[in-house]
């Protein structure tokens, strides 16, 4: 794949560290993220423009090593520094520092490379269960489809507690790498302007259903200043978030036994309504 986007060198060097929406390569000092899928061209382009703009501002986040994405078979290729050995782990306070130098950003013009789309969480549910095919039981994915609906509907209606503006998308500590400088934001492709609990609401349901300690969740409030939870639409996007990584799951799901039987479960537990079943990271 990489030598069809002309990086034959890095291609006979790279290896596979992580494999999601982007198979993700390293090698010669460069990481290298193929998407999934041809559609995801525009969005490469975007987080491309976006890492540009984040540098211009001083916010930490990972450099983009060329300005344009490549393609190969059709499927977009982007290039980006490596960034240095880790020093630490990341954790939540060392996201919500980071968040709060996003959310002081006023929303870029088209000086800056173009505005941000609104952020489309349910946006990929559609592409996600075709991805699924047939190894998913179309019962299910009909029941994800009524609910993306619903929950789209509810969340344009919502009002904020937070002024709009900028956001990451997928605030989670695992897109925070801590290296000798501190903490820089990664995975830059789900930036977005819309509402500020968006990126508030991730690590909510991070503590509810994925069994991040409260502590740890006290420690994301304590440094971001506000619990998204007094929010009385913290609901309704927790549900859109909830129904969006259900579907995420289930593109995995041919050929991945793990994938189906999570798939499964978090869908079970949402028809059930049981928030208190733990989804298991995947």
């Amino acid at each position: 794949m990489l030598a069809a986007a002309g990086l034959p060198g890095l291609a006979a060097d790279a290896a596979l560290v992580a494999l999601g929406e982007n198979a993700v390569f390293s090698g010669q000092g460069l990481v290298a993220k193929v998407g999934r899928d041809p559609e995801l061209l525009p969005r490469a382009a975007r987080e491309l423009r976006v890492a540009h703009w984040l540098a211009e501002r001083g916010v930490p986040a990972v450099r983009a090593a060329e300005p344009e994405a490549r393609t190969a078979d059709g499927r977009p290729v982007t290039l980006w520094h490596r960034l240095p050995e880790s020093a630490r782990p990341a954790g939540p306070a060392d996201l919500a520092g980071l968040l709060r130098l996003v959310h002081a950003l006023p929303s870029p013009g088209p000086a800056d490379g173009g505005e941000l789309p609104r952020r489309e969480l349910l946006g990929g549910v559609e592409r996600w269960l075709r991805l699924a095919g047939d190894t998913i039981d179309p019962a299910d994915a009909a029941y994800l489809r009524e609910r993306r609906d619903g929950f789209a509907t509810a969340a344009a209606a919502l009002t904020p507690r937070l002024e709009p503006g900028p956001i990451h998308g997928d605030a989670l500590p695992r897109n925070v790498h801590v290296g000798p400088d501190g903490p820089v934001l990664v995975d830059l492709e789900t930036f977005s302007a819309d509402l500020r609990e968006h990126d508030l609401v991730v690590m909510a349901l991070s503590r509810d259903r994925y069994g991040l300690a409260p502590a740890a969740y006290d420690d994301f409030v304590a440094a971001y200043g506000w619990d998204v939870r007094e929010w009385d639409g913290c609901a309704v996007l927790r549900g859109a978030r909830e129904t969006a990584s259900c579907a995420w799951v289930s593109q995995h799901a041919p050929g991945n036994p793990a994938a189906l039987a999570e798939f499964r479960r978090r869908v079970a537990s949402l028809r059930d309504g049981d928030p208190t079943v733990r989804w298991r990271p995947f």
